[in-house]
């Protein structure tokens, strides 16, 4: 059945939002002695548009040319600007509804044991709610002004979520510098939107922001070359601050204040996917415009070595995470800026499901031990059977060893890049560094003996969940707590996505489906190029083994000899302070604000006293010529009159 009704589409929606609305304004009253019913309506409106997407997907599938046409409704009317609101159902959007509904569906049910008896819960499902509705206009929206709206919804809804321990001054400075941080490439999208307005307003039938017919456009060659490129750039830059590329990536870590599951679904499937979605979706703008791709492929490569380079040495669990998901975003930016929107969307797929999988791990792992702390874990294979099988699985998809998932769309990815050699040789260190660092996080945490963990802290200042998050004060602090397995409810979401983080890869081969509903012809496997891209990840998973777990090598030994370069890294290259101190305090407070200071008391404050002067003592000089004298005022007119008739002789005809 090709059939998918428009009301069905805006259901998708619809059903979290009025989940959102029903928490926030009529649930209020229960929550003191139910507070669950919050996380049982957003389980149910997101599960019946998890379901709808199953429904869209298949109906695309079977669509003529995968694209279901459904009508447009006037929003706005200007003389010949028509703003349209409706949706757009083609491959991509089905591929990712079903990514954005179906891990938001897991996520939630999996809080209902990691948010247990938080006093926040009923606020955390009801922003949760919000947030899935917003990423879900983002990829429904058919018009760019529409687009924009809800992107900028995500936005609100992570500044929300990542800050919703809001007592902790750490969440609440993250939650402003993931705000204020995507800002700046949003303000890139921004202009582009504008520009859009300006280049479209003489062409037949615009100005319009209608996102089809800009790809019309794009593809008859309208816009103009430099145009074209000027726009790809100006999206490109809302979608390198939504999904943290370099040099606009120094938000992400630091979401890692909000809720594991808050960190799972940013990381898998809303906010950070919502920039290689915006790619994918405006591609013909990228595909004619070779030097807009040039630039999304290499700040995709700088990101993914860039990113892993931290993640080698981090040791909180989530910002090792953290700092994987923005590499494997650089993957996705690769795949998309060496031409193949089926490489990077398929990667972005897998990578959902597998992501999701390990943040959720690592609050498994808080869960039993309170903290974050890697270096405070270990030996948690035996206590925690089930979060280490299903971690294992996740890390060896993220590593890309077949046959989980991420093997094979990180090969796609590869075989697309491998005519360029620097970018194929920058996209093989990922895979080594990947390799490692994901091995490392296995190692510290689950292999040698337990280390003592750490007591989680109670009290609104540090709420009982994510209360370890950065190193215990204590080398033994919560030694004395019982380690034990997550309750099912937690357990249960994982072991689902561990199962996806395995087919989720095989499904696509050999019939290449997704490649087909995106409109690519698939490639078959390069048995060669996946040998050795397979080798290389095995050569970062022994060199994890001989580091962290046989103890061959020596980590601290390392460390020494390459001391400036591990402490440049663990640093993080210093981009937040050159940020925070240098382009913040020194820039922008001590020159701009300084410089804004001195103009407004030398030269407005000047400015104004000087009118304020001239009218008190204009005012004098007029009241002297104000004698009361009847011959001096007749004295004065004869002689205006007598230099009137001078001038009429001289000058006049």
């Amino acid at each position: 059945m090709t059939d998918f009704p428009e009301l069905a589409g805006w259901a998708i929606i619809f059903l979290p939002l009025l989940s959102f609305l029903i928490i926030a304004l009529v649930l209020r009253p229960f929550y003191g002695h139910r507070p669950k019913l919050a996380g049982y309506l957003t389980i149910a409106a997101i599960g019946g548009s998890a379901v709808l997407s199953l429904w869209a997907l298949s109906a695309i599938n079977a669509a003529k040319d995968h694209v279901i046409v459904m009508p447009s409704h006037t929003w706005l009317e200007i003389g010949n600007l028509k703003i349209d609101f409706g949706l757009r159902l083609d491959g991509l959007t089905a591929i990712m509804l079903v990514v954005v509904s179906s891990v938001s569906f897991l996520i939630q049910i999996y809080s209902q044991g990691y948010m247990h008896g938080d006093p926040g819960y009923p606020r955390y499902y009801a922003a949760m709610s919000l947030f899935t509705m917003a990423m879900l206009g983002v990829v429904l929206a058919s018009n760019l002004i529409f687009l924009y709206f809800f992107w900028e919804l995500v936005g609100l809804c992570s500044y929300l979520l990542i800050g919703f321990w809001f007592q902790r001054p750490s969440a609440a400075n993250a939650a402003k510098k993931a705000f204020i941080v995507t800002r700046f490439g949003d303000f890139g999208f921004l202009l582009a939107i504008l520009y859009i307005f300006l280049k479209t307003s003489g062409l037949p039938g615009g100005p319009s922001f209608d996102i089809a017919q800009l790809h019309e456009w794009a593809a008859a060659g309208a816009l103009g070359g430099t145009a074209l490129t000027l726009l790809a750039l100006g999206v490109f830059a809302g979608a390198a601050g939504k999904s943290a590329q370099f040099p606009l990536h120094t938000w992400l870590p630091d979401a890692m204040e909000g809720p594991t599951p808050v960190s799972a679904l940013i990381h898998a499937a809303t906010m950070v996917a919502a920039g290689v979605f915006l790619v994918a979706r405006m591609f013909p703008l990228y595909e004619h415009s070779e030097q807009a791709l040039r630039v999304v492929a290499y700040i995709g490569a700088i990101t993914l070595v860039f990113a892993a380079t931290m993640g080698v040495v981090a040791n909180d669990i989530k910002r090792v995470m953290a700092y994987s998901t923005i590499s494997q975003l650089g993957y996705m930016m690769l795949g998309l800026g060496v031409g193949s929107v089926a490489a990077g969307i398929f990667h972005l797929f897998n990578h959902a499901f597998f992501k999701a999988l390990l943040f959720l791990g690592a609050g498994s792992v808080n869960h039993a031990t309170g903290t974050f702390d890697m270096r405070l874990m270990g030996g948690l294979r035996k206590a925690m059977p089930w979060t280490f099988a299903v971690l294992t699985i996740a890390s060896l998809s993220l590593a890309g060893i077949p046959p989980f998932s991420g093997f094979w769309s990180k090969d796609e990815v590869l075989a697309n890049a491998r005519e360029n050699n620097i970018l194929f040789g920058l996209a093989l260190v990922g895979v080594f560094l990947t390799a490692f660092y994901v091995m490392r996080m296995m190692f510290l945490t689950f292999g040698g003996k337990y280390r003592g963990g750490a007591a989680p802290e109670h009290g609104p200042a540090a709420p009982a969940h994510d209360a370890g998050h950065g190193p215990a004060t204590s080398a033994h602090g919560g030694g004395h707590k019982a380690l034990h397995e997550s309750p099912w409810v937690m357990v249960g979401p994982m072991v689902v996505l561990a199962v996806l983080a395995i087919v989720s890869g095989i499904a696509n081969f050999p019939s290449h489906w997704m490649s087909e509903l995106l409109g690519e012809h698939g490639e078959d496997l390069d048995l060669g190029l996946a040998a050795g891209s397979v080798l290389v990840a095995l050569a970062g998973m022994f060199l994890a083994y001989a580091m962290y777990s046989a103890r061959w090598l020596s980590a601290d030994a390392f460390g020494q000899a390459f001391k400036p370069l591990y402490t440049l890294v663990s640093r993080k290259y210093y981009m937040d302070e050159l940020y925070e101190n240098i382009i913040v305090g020194n820039v922008v407070y001590r020159w701009g604000a300084g410089l804004s200071h001195w103009i407004d008391r030398n030269l407005v404050d000047d400015f104004g006293n000087m009118v304020g002067w001239v009218g008190r003592n204009a005012g004098g000089v007029v009241a002297r010529l104000q004698t009361g004298q009847v011959q001096a005022y007749g004295l004065v007119l004869s002689a205006g009159i007598l230099v009137m008739l001078v001038a009429a002789l001289l000058w006049g005809k």
